[in-house]
């Protein structure tokens, strides 16, 4: 698989039924932290203000943009950011109509979207490798995600028989296709991050590799290679843009891959470690513990699989 499909594939991602908001007037509300699950969202009618904490600046949103929050952090949404905020709780566990909560009439303002829980405890640092916010805005990317969001609300309005699983599958494709739509707006070379390395066509050929074949012996020569470029130029530029050097990354990405074949309780620690390129356990379990903080084990036991 791609590197996307990697990481989404190891956080499980299990949408919960999708339902919408609609506001009216003057209005903010604050939602709270939403631990280890994405927001994905798309913005039916008018327009309001998004901000999260702790990333600087706003976003305007407006009818037809897509959102997706990661972060799991705390955030806002207003018709004006100025305004004092309503906690979120309360307005969102009211008697909803279609699937659909409605505050200060509901007149002004439509949002509707899923929520998406994700497993396992190394969740948090799958996560971290996603932006804590992506906005589609491009006329362009909203075309192609209205009919999902059309078909998701339609299944809201009009229940059918599995519409349930209908909702579901048309939430996964609004995240995937917001997540990838994401990646081809990154400029190389302008801003740092995972996603702009997959946006760079020389990096993201090291990339695909080392996740194509996570147990080969790579070299930083070899992905050098790979990508076109010297192998100097190639570490320097990796790190600027993914935050680590490239066998470091490669070392992590290998520790996830068989924290989740532990998590599935299946195969000895020994199979695992020869399955991911290492020719001794105890090599295997040295990475893995300076990576993960715990034994193989240890993390086979905390996770209750041995």
């Amino acid at each position: 698989m791609d590197p996307l499909s990697d990481v989404l594939s190891l956080l499980k991602p299990r949408s919960t039924m999708s339902a919408g908001f609609k506001a009216g007037g003057d209005w903010s509300i604050k939602f709270p932290d939403h631990y280890q699950s994405i927001k994905c969202n798309a913005v039916i009618r008018g327009e309001c203000w998004l901000s999260v904490d702790s990333v600087p600046g706003a976003v305007h949103l407006q009818a037809g943009d897509c959102f997706v929050l990661p972060s799991g952090r705390p955030f806002r949404l207003a018709s004006d950011l100025r305004l004092p905020s309503a906690d979120a709780t309360p307005i969102l566990t009211q008697t909803r109509e279609n699937g659909t909560v409605t505050y200060n009439g509901g007149e002004d303002f439509y949002l509707t979207g899923s929520r998406f829980y994700v497993s396992g405890s190394n969740a948090p640092a799958l996560l971290a490798m996603l932006p804590p916010v992506v906005h589609i805005s491009k006329e362009s990317d909203k075309d192609i995600l209205r009919w999902a969001v059309d078909r998701m609300i339609q299944e809201q309005h009009d229940p059918q028989p599995g519409g349930l699983l209908i909702a579901q599958h048309m939430a996964h494709v609004i995240l995937v296709q917001a997540l990838r739509m994401y990646v081809g707006s990154q400029l190389p070379g302008v801003e740092s991050g995972w996603f702009t390395a997959l946006a760079d066509k020389q990096l993201s050929r090291a990339l695909n590799a080392m996740h194509e074949k996570p147990a080969h012996r790579w070299t930083v020569q070899a992905l050098a290679e790979c990508a076109g470029m010297s192998r100097s130029v190639f570490s320097l530029r990796f790190k600027q843009t993914v935050g680590s050097a490239p066998l470091e990354y490669l070392t992590r990405w290998r520790m996830l891959l068989a924290a989740d074949r532990l998590t599935q309780g299946k195969e000895p620690v020994s199979a695992v470690a020869l399955a991911l390129g290492y020719q001794s356990e105890s090599a295997f379990s040295t990475a893995f513990k300076r990576t993960l903080g715990c034994s193989p084990r240890q993390y086979g036991q905390k996770e209750g699989t041995f």
